[in-house]
């Protein structure tokens, strides 16, 4: 991913350096547990570990240049170590195949990766919470359709999203239980040369658990499972992101984007405060779903393996975990500056003159003894008037023969109590967020 779209703590592990740097720690954690079966001395193993040290930006492109003429990146690595390690260096990848050191190394990665990511929803859940909270009250339409439909609040919004956070949450946790398997099963999984019993112990070091059964890689159901929920919490962000935007329309603008000192909207127009962060979180969660798409094409891969996933999973893995980690993070700075306008909320409110109350008239008649077609037929024939006389729905209520009929003045004036129609945020809000209001 660009530099414009990345965070440093998420890029630092993707660094090629880094990315060799686990697979030496998968290296010895096999060959510490083959040394413990007797398979290969343990002191060069541990003499291996001494002399390997810490991969440098230089060593990086020292094993690169070696992949020139080997063009095979685990035997580039592997006559790396030996040329910095010397003969104990025979003793590591004893039995192994190179997809034991690749699939392992990138499950401890992108579990890695799901550690920093689960960080940054718990970022956007508590900003979104905090702003919840403020706005609990504020009250606002509701729309469906784009149309206005019945009084919400706009905290209430915000509290949708935090509920929907804490299921993003749970995906992402179950996606990096789902992939931090790793595999020493061999060429094509079935340990002819090591044991499940060194595998299940070299994993252990390395945090991770041993695949049940394997091919030469671990299946890929897992990965596709594991961007899935990467692509998922990123529709959500934009889901969240395309409400922001509608808010900042021009003809609404309810919130709006936190416009720094400084910030320029247009190289046109100087008037111009675009929702340019929103805007932009819907672009990279585009990017996302494509990276999901990826992850599900590398599942039927042919036998016990091919290397078509391989190229995929080089751009998907360091890509998909930064635009998201970094959405996360533009997403809560945004919840943290957005502006909220309460006055212009309730100037919208009102705007349909009473219409937003037609649900509660239309109810009250029914309770009266009214049948429902009947009842329906009566609050839209006012309602319509209001569209097209401009006139206040409450006062053609109180004029319609029907209605004073069944409804007195305090029954109807009842149907238009903004107070009753929010009578239930708080129990709303507790459930959200697991704790009384107030």
């Amino acid at each position: 991913m660009i530099p414009r779209y990345s965070r440093p703590e998420m890029v630092a592990l993707w660094t090629p350096e880094h990315r060799y740097q686990t697979w030496l720690e998968v290296e010895l954690a096999a060959g510490r547990a083959m040394a413990e079966a007797g398979l290969v001395p343990r002191e060069a193993i541990e003499e291996a570990a001494a002399k390997a040290g810490t991969f440098t930006p230089a060593d990086a492109a020292r094993i690169d240049e070696i992949e020139k003429t080997t063009r095979h990146d685990v035997i580039a690595f592997l006559t790396f170590l030996e040329e910095r390690i010397g003969p104990a260096a025979r003793h590591l990848h004893f039995g192994m195949t190179s997809s034991d050191v690749l699939d392992t190394s990138l499950a401890i990665l992108l579990r890695d990766a799901a550690d920093l990511l689960l960080a940054g929803v718990d970022k956007a859940r508590e900003a979104t919470s905090k702003r919840a909270l403020e706005h609990k009250r504020t009250v606002c339409i509701g729309r469906s359709h784009g149309i206005h439909a019945e009084p919400t609040t706009f905290g209430w919004k915000l509290a949708v999203w935090v509920d929907e956070l804490g299921r993003a949450k749970a995906r992402i946790q179950r996606a990096r239980e789902t992939i931090a398997v790793g595999k020493l099963s061999g060429a094509v999984g079935t340990f002819a040369h090591l044991s499940p019993a060194i595998e299940e112990k070299a994993m252990s070091a390395l945090g991770l658990r041993a695949a049940p059964a394997s091919t030469q890689i671990v299946q890929r159901d897992r990965h596709a499972e594991y961007f899935g929920a990467l692509a998922l919490t990123g529709a959500s962000i934009e889901k969240f992101a395309v409400e922001i935007r509608h808010l900042q329309r021009t003809e609404v603008r309810e919130v709006e984007e936190a416009f720094g000192k400084g910030q320029k909207g247009s190289s046109a127009m100087p008037h111009k405060r675009n929702p340019i962060l929103s805007e932009n979180l819907s672009g990279l969660a585009r990017v996302l779903r494509g990276y999901a798409l990826s992850a599900l094409e590398d599942v039927p891969l042919w036998h016990e393996r091919d290397i078509s996933h391989s190229s995929v999973e080089r751009v998907i893995g360091p890509d998909a975990t930064v635009t998201l980690d970094f959405m996360l993070h533009r997403f809560a700075g945004l919840m943290d500056g957005l502006r909220v306008h309460p006055e212009r909320m309730r100037q919208n409110l009102e705007l349909t003159r009473g219409l937003v109350f037609s649900q509660p008239v239309l109810l009250k008649l029914i309770e009266k003894g009214m049948e429902r077609q009947a009842a329906y037929a009566v609050v839209q024939r006012n309602a319509m008037k209001v569209w097209e006389e401009d006139r206040d729905f409450r006062e053609l209520l109180a004029a319609d023969s029907e209605v004073k009929k069944l409804l007195k003045p305090k029954e109807l004036a009842d149907c238009f109590d903004l107070d009753r129609q929010l009578r239930h945020v708080d129990t709303v809000f507790a459930r959200v967020l697991g704790k009384p209001l107030v």
